[in-house]
């Protein structure tokens, strides 16, 4: 699963900031990267903190760049530069206010080219990790929504491992077409860094008319959208689930498709459709669930469970500065 984003790393050695310093969890997962050579971590918080609570843990933070945004000598040229981005939506002093807390400045020195990825979201909300990123890093060119998608891996028996990649499972609430196309050729994106070739299946309760309704409409003009935007993917839909993933079930319910009964990359409808589609392969199928991987964004920017462990912030650093 990370080997191909070690290797990166490891030929390519990356910085990432970590919004949320003095917290254990991401001191034990940023001594685990600094002992494992693979990323030079920097921690957002004030240093006295940030070195008892490391001291408390064990955590060999030595050598880590440490920076509080009080203490910050380059905050004038942050604000600044915020003032700008922000084009009169916000002054001086309401820039100057925000950029105070960890996650509007690990996103601005992210911006300025200080780091290379950001991790937050241990203490503070996705929304609060989303928005600065919005409106400091922005969205890619051609991209107007910042999605996210899951990798979902189950490892076998014999050391294989089984991938799929879902989309979008924690971000659009009700996306719309034109979303549903950037989703789907984001999530293509993403499931290729993890080494899937991505077959897109856009899912529904329908497959290919079966059935009726607004949802169903909807899947199938996203569908033909995303063919004409990426020509070069393999997509098709709408699509059932079970279409989608089952060559017996495919025979019978959409024979000749070039996705149904291979798709390995799933595109919901709606985020509750996503959100327990993801959640029943892992609890019942047994699949590790790495993410919300966020994509769309200008910089690898990524979101933590509030109740995320150390092992899981290590794993997401990897993924988040393994993406750029």
């Amino acid at each position: 699963m990370f080997d191909k984003l070690i290797a990166t790393l490891k030929a390519d050695p990356r910085t990432i900031v970590f919004t949320e310093g003095p917290d254990p969890r991401i001191l034990e997962a940023a001594s685990r990267l600094k002992k494992d050579g693979l990323l030079t971590c920097i921690l957002v918080g004030k240093v006295d903190e940030v070195k008892a609570a490391a001291k408390a843990g064990g955590f060999d933070i030595e050598g880590m760049e440490i920076l509080d945004p009080a203490t910050y000598p380059r905050m004038d040229e942050m604000v600044e530069k915020m003032v700008e981005l922000r084009r009169g939506k916000m002054t001086a002093d309401e820039c100057r206010a925000a950029l105070s807390k960890g996650n509007y400045f690990g996103t601005m020195l992210v911006k300025l080219g200080g780091a290379d990825a950001l991790l937050g979201g241990a203490t503070y909300s996705t929304a609060d990790t989303v928005r600065p990123a919005l409106q400091i890093v922005k969205t890619k060119p051609g991209n107007k929504i910042v999605s996210s998608c899951f990798i979902l891996v189950r490892t076998g028996k014999d050391g294989s491992e089984e991938k799929y990649a879902m989309g979008d499972c924690a971000i659009n609430i009700d996306p719309t077409e034109d979303d549903l196309v950037e989703i789907a050729v984001e999530t293509a994106r993403t499931a290729s860094i993890f080494d899937i070739d991505p077959k897109i299946a856009m899912l529904s309760y329908s497959t290919l008319g079966s059935g009726k309704g607004e949802s169903v409409d909807k899947m199938k003009n996203a569908t033909a959208k995303a063919k004409a935007a990426a020509p070069e993917l393999a997509i098709d839909g709408e699509l059932q689930f079970d279409a989608a993933f089952s060559p017996v079930v495919a025979k019978t319910k959409c024979k000749g498709s070039p996705v149904a009964g291979q798709a390995n990359t799933f595109i919901f409808p709606d985020i509750n459709a996503g959100n327990i589609g993801y959640k029943i392969a892992q609890r019942l199928g047994g699949f590790e669930a790495y993410g919300p991987i966020l994509q769309g964004l200008n910089a690898p920017i990524n979101d933590l469970s509030r109740g995320c462990n150390a092992d899981e912030v290590y794993q997401m650093a990897i993924i988040t500065a393994g993406l750029k």
